[in-house]
């Protein structure tokens, strides 16, 4: 880890500590404007961390991109697991210099079913 890096990771560790700090100790009083009658916007019992909150976005995030595996493809038609591929011409995923690169079509080899 370069000295850079480790700068960062220090002051994101202060940070944290001073947010723990300021989370644990409720304000006796706000000095503010507002008539004390008004309610506060968000109540300090259900504060949460905003490292919390990130890291819970974060695991969402990853598993939207990926659902997990579930096992063999298997064919909707047959019930058959065993497939051929073969290139699907009509999505052509990249081409460079002439070459072209295509998709993959996967055919049940029991009845045919293309997916």
């Amino acid at each position: 880890m370069s000295e850079f890096e480790q700068n960062v990771l220090k002051l994101l560790e202060d940070i944290n500590s001073k947010l723990d700090k300021l989370l644990k100790t409720e304000p006796a009083a706000t000095a503010s404007p507002v008539p004390s009658t008004s309610a506060a916007p968000f109540p300090a019992a259900t504060t949460v961390k905003p490292s919390a909150v990130v890291d819970k976005q974060e695991e969402e995030a990853r598993l939207e991109e990926k659902p997990p595996v579930e096992g063999r493809r298997i064919c909707p038609e047959c019930g058959g697991t065993s497939f051929a591929t073969h290139e699907d011409k009509s999505q052509v995923l990249h081409q460079m210099g002439g070459v072209k690169i295509y998709a993959k079509k996967y055919v049940c080899r029991k009845c045919g079913y293309e997916k």
